[in-house]
């Protein structure tokens, strides 16, 4: 998604950026049936990626200084994602921001890098990724600034 957003460049406009990264995250959230298969593997890159979709979202939404380097350097880091999320959750007054970053970038390294993590390791923290898109998507809808 990053690749056609940075080719479409300025054509593309805001709104329509944020919904696209909200419905990506619905998308992988639907994926939530390689918890059902016992694939942790899946599940826990799936999840990562819902969180990572999600904080795009919002730091893009909210015109982060993230996002900005994200534009200029043509990707985003994964650093980039951690401060964004950070710094989310400082501007927005909402600590279970980085709460759930920290979590998802651990179920990517335990669970899809190194593959440690057990379905139940991963379940355990699926409400809280439920949350941010929650979160993102009302964000989002009521175009808070």
């Amino acid at each position: 998604m990053d690749l056609i957003i940075s080719t479409l460049g300025k054509s593309i406009d805001l709104k329509t950026v944020v919904e696209a990264r909200v419905e990506l995250a619905e998308k992988y959230l639907a994926s939530k049936e390689y918890i059902g298969k016992g694939d942790a593997a899946q599940a826990s890159e799936k999840m990562y990626k819902v969180v990572e979709e999600c904080i795009k979202a919002l730091a893009q939404h909210y015109n982060m200084p993230e996002h900005e380097v994200a534009v200029k350097e043509g990707m985003w880091w994964t650093q980039l994602l951690g401060k964004a999320a950070r710094g989310l959750s400082r501007t927005l007054n909402e600590l279970r921001i980085t709460d759930v970053w920290a979590r998802a970038y651990d179920i990517h390294v335990w669970g899809f890098h190194e593959s440690k993590y057990t379905i139940e390791d991963i379940n355990e923290d699926t409400k809280h990724i439920d949350w941010l898109l929650n979160y993102v998507k009302q964000k989002a809808a009521s175009n808070q600034q």
